[in-house]
């Protein structure tokens, strides 16, 4: 029994511009690519299930190669201050909150972004008080990597201006010595440490919400990494577990094990391989340094915009060295978050005396601001650069006043890459940054912001093409997770994992690429989002 696709602009990815007419499926395989006419005799007797694509663009269904979807779901059901475009109106949305909460309970506020404001000027402690008296406030930054908090927050994680800041993080304080409430990277643990502890129900709603908004945006799966943020590893993988096997929602889930929870995935006997066509674990998860917006990712010289500073280094190189080495004890690879360029070399030099176990890849996470010297280095090792195209959207141009240009050969330099043979993925860092690939694609293939009424292009060289765009979500994040064999492309022996979307993107304008709509997002060989507002034809035989 199987299904037959066609009726529309179906790429292959196997090589730049290859289509095919149609498509044979069965027991979620692709079974052969071809003419119609001779698929359709050929399996006459076994198809069950014809789709007319009524002429949309099917590609193999893309994947985020770095997210957080746990989180993601959680951004969707708590309080957005992505849209605030001033510290008033941030105010103004943490005072309304606080109107309608119960005396003492959390008000916890994601994404907001300084660089989006009119003035850059951040709210204090004192000044989050004022609009919220009597409830604990946590925002966190767009980065992840710094969050703002009240008094009352400040009080109950027992932070006050004799705190030093921990390693790795950064309690920041006013000339006064007072604490201003701005706390970044391994100082938020501080406060994420006496956080109410979240409970079954609420894990499950956040990673329905995250799988049906990513099923939405035509996601057939995701590299994520979410296990060490929710309590203990096991609660939160059994969460995965019921979601998708019990609760019937297919989702490709890659799992990235943070470190500071290998050895709980290590004793629940996770390190032998498993039969799970949805739920894989992947890389050890490290961060090595912090974020752009709050000056903590690790440059190899001063902040052009503040040159008291080059950054935080999470751990020391010893600690980093010693991470690895047990990646490697239990034959692991590494996904590291490195931004800057001294905590990319650091990396480096760990993974060069640790070197990658066979058959598997190490990545590099953003590898945003790099030397060329480093670059040459990698091209013997085997490692996947991991990176976040719609960043450029959201970082430049106050990126280059803050890290200046002089001294970097590559920043955010993708053609660059793909031309000195370094291999990439692309992900969204959600939600970090919106879930949506088709902004990322327009990201890697524009390097403009959405929007902008002069269309001014950022660094316009290192504009990808758009089969070198879509292949990031596709054949990049199968070359990530050494699974190239298994999905990417659509070909005999793949998944029958697919992404319909209304429009040929090969042959849309840069503009339209924003305005396509996602019909239909397939996987396994069974459509789990499907558009009832744009057209496409199933017939049952």
């Amino acid at each position: 029994m199987g299904t037959l696709w066609f009726g529309g602009s179906i790429y292959t990815m196997v090589s730049e511009g290859e289509t095919v007419e149609a498509v044979y499926t069965s027991n979620g395989k692709v079974i052969e690519t071809g003419r119609l006419s001779d698929l359709r005799s050929r399996y006459i007797t076994e198809i069950t299930h014809e789709y007319d694509l009524c002429g949309g663009m099917m590609i193999p269904g893309l994947v985020d190669s770095h997210m957080h979807l746990i989180g993601h779901g959680e951004s969707l059901l708590r309080l957005d201050l992505t849209t605030t475009r001033s510290r008033e109106e941030l105010l103004e949305a943490i005072q309304q909150r606080a109107e309608s909460s119960l005396e003492g309970q959390w008000i916890i506020g994601e994404g907001w972004d300084e660089n989006n404001w009119l003035k850059a000027d951040i709210p204090t402690s004192a000044e989050l008080s004022a609009v919220s008296p009597n409830n604990p406030v946590m925002l966190k930054r767009t980065c992840r990597h710094a969050i703002l908090v009240n008094e009352e927050a400040l009080r109950l994680a027992g932070i006050d201006n004799n705190t030093p800041s921990p390693q790795g993080g950064v309690i920041e304080k006013d000339m006064n010595g007072t604490v201003t409430g701005y706390l970044k990277d391994q100082a938020q643990e501080i406060v994420y440490g006496i956080l109410p502890k979240v409970d079954d129900l609420y894990l499950e709603n956040a990673l329905q919400t995250g799988i049906k908004s990513a099923w939405k945006l035509g996601l057939t799966g995701a590299h994520t990494e979410d296990l060490s943020y929710y309590g203990d590893f096991k609660t939160t993988y059994a969460t995965f577990e019921k979601v998708i096997n019990q609760y019937n929602m297919p989702f490709r889930a890659h799992l990235l094990v943070h470190h500071t929870v290998i050895d709980e995935w290590k004793e629940a006997g996770h390190d032998k391989p498993k039969d799970n066509p949805f739920i894989q674990f992947g890389a050890m998860k490290i961060f090595a340094d912090g974020a752009l917006g709050g000056r903590t990712a690790l440059l190899s010289h001063p902040y052009a915009d503040d040159p008291s500073t080059n950054g935080v280094a999470i751990h020391s190189k010893d600690e980093l060295h010693a991470l690895v080495q047990k990646a490697r004890s239990f034959n692991l690879p590494i996904a590291v978050h490195t931004i800057g360029d001294l905590a990319f070399e650091q990396v480096l030099e760990a993974i060069e005396k640790y070197p990658t176990p066979d058959g598997t890849r190490d990545r590099f996470i953003h590898a945003q601001i790099l030397r060329k010297e480093l670059v040459e280095r990698c091209k013997d090792l085997s490692v996947i650069f991991d990176i976040q195209p719609r960043f450029v959207a959201s970082d430049f141009p106050w990126v280059l006043e803050r890290v200046g240009t002089e001294h970097y050969d590559y920043l955010y330099a993708w053609k660059t890459l793909l031309r000195d043979g370094i291999a990439l993925a692309g992900g969204s860092d959600a939600p970090i940054e919106p879930l949506s690939p088709l902004l990322g694609i327009h990201a890697a293939v524009t390097r403009t912001k959405p929007g902008d009424p002069t269309h001014q292009v950022f660094i316009p060289e290192e504009c990808l093409s758009m089969y070198e765009a879509v292949s990031l979500f596709t054949k990049g994040s199968a070359y990530a997770e050494n699974s190239e064999s298994t999905f990417g492309m659509i070909e005999k022996g793949m998944r029958a994992d697919f992404t319909v979307l209304h429009k040929d993107l090969f042959k849309a304008s840069h503009d339209e690429i924003l305005d396509t709509k996602v019909v239909m997002t397939v996987i396994d060989e069974k459509p789990v989002f499907l558009n009832e507002e744009t057209p496409i034809i199933c017939n049952s035989l």
